[in-house]
């Protein structure tokens, strides 16, 4: 049978769950005649890059049935239901149940493959507990829920010994996952690493600055299966814009948090995401947050323009005209790749260990691209030693050992 056609939009979160559902579309009996579209909510050009993408997918093929679900299709069903060829939204509270999908089996813990089984997603948590004054993405996704420790180490397992190489713990805000006796995301990651010792490579999402816990600092100094690559959730690097945005922590917190990494591990990369144009950002706050990219050495950018979110705190304060907001983006994904190219250039002559995603490409443990100036025959899916020779366009050039 074929499996039904997909589009996701969005986070990590997002892709695992589109996976898990064209798996229970494609047992409940659907085909190539469906299109499960999987959306976005965290800004209105997320919106809008679902919908083209929607309308073209009708416009090519006027059979096709087209299934919503998703952030933005949950806080607006209505929107979405009108669309061209749409037979049916389906909430995010129902997208991963059996039911939903004419399926009579659960979907493996809402895990799944990329990167033809290289690199796999597995949620540990959804939802989100804050309020940050921006995102609309707890309407969609509601209160923090934790997957118990014992369901990710078996998943984690069977995917280990299937082959995957590499494991990204994914979820809204997995620095909030919790389980019994106060047990933190440290904790989960331990017992990961206890439990699945044939594992060779666990990375984590996103992470909220704020809820970095004792047992995930010490794991990041002594374990190297935990790869050194933090993206944080950062946001701003002005306090004043911080503290707008309710966010839980300050410009001090994060330079102290890279110390603080750079310390335990010296080539950690540090990525974050930004928000450029944040309602009643000036100049100087803007430069705040420039100054932040290299005051931490920041190597990796996800740079969001802001755009209000209706019904959210932030969409009724004064905000910054459009024009502005797009080029300070623009710059501050500059400095991003001025920050990308600095962290690139100190892994020169350095053997990286790469997992290969085709035979002559793949990411190392920092999650830098890397292309191989020769391919390795047969090598998708397997960790190679590589000599970094140059920068290219788009990352790392490495000659294979």
């Amino acid at each position: 049978m074929t499996a039904p056609r997909t589009l996701s939009f969005g986070c990590r979160l997002n892709t695992a769950e589109t996976a898990a559902m064209a798996r229970l579309a494609e047992a409940g009996g659907a085909g190539a005649e469906m299109l499960l579209v999987n959306t976005c909510a965290v800004t209105t050009e997320a919106e809008a890059q679902a919908r083209q993408a929607l309308r073209r997918a009708a416009r090519a093929d006027p059979g096709l049935r087209i299934v919503v679900t998703g952030c933005a299709a949950t806080i607006r069903p209505e929107a979405w239901a009108g669309l061209p060829n749409v037979i049916r939204v389906v909430p995010n509270a129902e997208k991963l149940r059996p039911e939903a999908w004419g399926a009579t089996s659960p979907p493996e813990d809402m895990a799944a493959e990329t990167g033809s089984r290289t690199r796999a997603l597995v949620q540990v948590q959804q939802g989100c507990d804050h309020r940050c004054t921006f995102c609309i993405i707890p309407q969609g996704r509601g209160v923090s829920r934790s997957l118990p420790a014992e369901r990710v180490v078996a998943r984690i397992a069977t995917l280990a010994a299937s082959g995957v190489a590499e494991v990204v713990l994914t979820g809204v805000d997995i620095a909030s996952w919790t389980g019994p006796g106060e047990a933190r995301l440290g904790d989960l990651v331990a017992a990961v690493l206890a439990g699945v010792p044939d594992l060779g490579r666990l990375r984590l999402s996103s992470l909220d600055p704020a809820a970095m816990d004792a047992t995930l600092w010490r794991l990041l100094a002594e374990e190297p299966r935990l790869l050194p690559h933090l993206h944080l959730s950062a946001q701003h690097g002005d306090d004043l814009m911080l503290k707008r945005m309710r966010r839980r922590h300050s410009r001090a917190d994060l330079l102290a948090l890279a110390r603080r990494a750079r310390s335990l591990r010296p080539d950690v990369a540090l990525g974050a995401d930004l928000i450029a144009g944040f309602p009643t950002e000036d100049e100087a706050a803007f430069t705040a947050m420039l100054d932040l990219v290299a005051e931490a050495g920041l190597s990796f950018l996800h740079v969001f323009p802001y755009s209000p979110r209706p019904g959210t705190p932030a969409a009724r304060m004064p905000q910054v005209p459009h024009a502005l907001i797009r080029e300070r983006a623009a710059r501050l994904r500059a400095a991003g790749q001025q920050g990308a190219t600095r962290f690139l250039g100190t892994r020169l002559g350095v053997q990286e260990n790469v997992l290969l995603e085709a035979e002559d490409r793949g990411h190392s443990e920092h999650f830098a691209a890397v292309r191989l100036l020769h391919p390795v025959p047969g090598g998708r899916g397997r960790v190679v030693s590589a000599r970094v020779t140059g920068i290219g366009p788009d990352g790392l050039l490495a000659e294979a050992a």
